[in-house]
């Protein structure tokens, strides 16, 4: 071998020596430093905390009753059948009060808006309600109703439109801006969106009333679900009733914000039943999916035995009546624990002749903290307070100054508190339920109480 070839060999063999001691040193180091503790370094994101701007505080009432087809000219018309009375409060609020036109050709179907700036950076505390009694040839009654702010989705939970059911979904929008509600319709057959029902526009200020019969004819327990797009509105179910020529009363029956798994009904009274007619009937609907339902009836009186449960199956979209004829006499407290969120409300009347009223009772929210609420005008006017599961000791005081009303509810009871007609401070130790409830000489009517929007609490922005 040349001494040229043994240089090339010595000089290939010292590079392959060099690569596999590289190759075995990088391999060495990597290892070496996955196992090796690495320098840690936490970075804080940059947190801000923001708290929204309070709004105003807007109500919207429901205004008289109305009444369909009184003019042969114009059978599809409304007039005005009896005016709504409001009180509302506290003076100090400085709300002012508008109107919201278009139920009716004149203003007499006008309905009242209220609206409250911010004091000090926090939302105003308002509360407003109204009642009308109603005496005449095609509808008598007395109903009540509070004066709500407006919702993106509400549930309408009473009514029919079998024969003699005259009853209006009405549809108001306290807001600047025009509303497009939508009206979907459960019964029998499940749900359904008429074209009755359809792309609605509320304009501002503004109110529309859709007869119930034009969305489902021949339903004896429709249920509506309503939403709308662009502004938020205000819906309620004026219900009147017919039997054999005879009026059989009138009721202004509450939206229901949201299904829920437990519904409270505080105050529900059982006056009377007929011969094959129910006098007191739970209307249920679980809108998502099938269930089974527990409901429960507490009377308020604890003399009187409380009947055992019931469970009711619920088939998904239908609504489903359970007869609570044949109770003893008074006031009940009604709860129903579901297996899916549900919505529903209890119907209720003083007879079935002549001078005959009805209600529908509607479930009732947890009130936690102090709220301003108001009870309207009428006769036998309580506050039936529930309580959950602890003793809650509850202050009604009037927002005009006056004695405030102390009231102690024990766990798992109901208590009916006499209240006049004005604005009062709620103020609870624990959570409670709470209806404003009427029962007179041919006047029934209720109302559960919501509490206010709470203040917005500070939000943290993480950019």
């Amino acid at each position: 071998m040349s001494n040229r070839r043994l240089a090339r060999v010595a000089a290939t063999s010292a590079r392959v020596v060099a690569g596999a001691a590289v190759a075995t040193a990088a391999v060495v180091g990597t290892v070496v430093g996955i196992a090796a503790p690495w320098p840690e370094y936490t970075a804080t994101p940059v947190r801000v905390e923001a708290t929204p701007a309070p709004s105003d505080t807007v109500l919207a009432c429901d205004g008289p009753l109305l009444a369909l087809g009184r003019s042969a000219d114009a059978a599809g018309n409304l007039s005005a059948a009896a005016a709504q009375q409001v009180v509302s409060g506290p003076a100090d609020s400085a709300a002012a009060v508008t109107t919201l036109t278009g139920a009716t050709a004149d203003a007499s179907g006008d309905a009242e808006a209220l609206r409250a700036a911010p004091l000090d950076e926090t939302q105003t505390p308002l509360a407003a309600a109204g009642s009308a009694t109603a005496v005449s040839d095609d509808l008598t009654g007395f109903a009540a109703s509070a004066c709500r702010a407006p919702l993106a989705e509400s549930w309408l939970v009473g009514g029919a439109t079998t024969t003699g059911a005259n009853d209006l979904v009405v549809l108001a929008n306290p807001g600047e801006v025009p509303a497009t509600v939508q009206l979907s319709v459960y019964g029998a057959q499940g749900v359904s969106t008429p074209p009755g029902g359809r792309n609605l526009v509320v304009p501002p200020a503004g109110r529309r009333v859709v007869p119930l019969a034009g969305l489902l004819l021949g339903e004896e327990s429709p249920v509506v679900r309503v939403v709308a797009s662009g502004a938020p509105v205000h819906a309620s179910l004026q219900s009147a009733l017919t039997r054999v020529l005879l009026p059989g009363g009138s009721d202004q029956v509450a939206p229901i914000a949201q299904a829920d798994t437990r519904l409270v009904i505080p105050g529900v009274e059982v006056l009377t039943t007929g011969q094959g007619q129910a006098g007191t009937v739970l209307r249920l609907l679980s809108p998502g999916a099938d269930a089974t339902a527990t409901v429960t009836l507490s009377p308020l009186d604890a003399a009187v035995a409380a009947p055992a449960p019931s469970q009711v199956p619920l088939s998904v979209g239908k609504p489903t009546s359970l007869d609570l004829s044949g109770l003893a006499a008074g006031a009940y407290t009604v709860e129903v624990d579901a297996s899916a969120p549900v919505v529903g409300a209890t119907w209720s009347t003083t007879g079935f002749g002549e001078g005959a009223d009805f209600a529908w009772y509607s479930p009732a929210p947890r009130f936690i903290s102090a709220s301003t609420i108001a009870v309207a005008p009428g006769v036998g006017a309580a506050v039936v307070l529930t309580a959950e599961a602890q003793d809650v000791t509850v202050t009604l005081a009037p927002t005009d100054g006056g004695a405030p009303i102390v009231a102690t509810v024990a766990a798992g009871t109901s208590v009916a508190v006499p209240a006049a007609a004005g604005a009062y401070r709620l103020e609870t130790s624990a959570a409670v339920h709470a209806a404003v409830t009427y029962s007179g000489a041919g006047a029934l009517a209720s109302y559960p109480l919501w509490p206010a929007d709470a203040a917005a609490s500070a939000l943290t922005i993480l950019p």
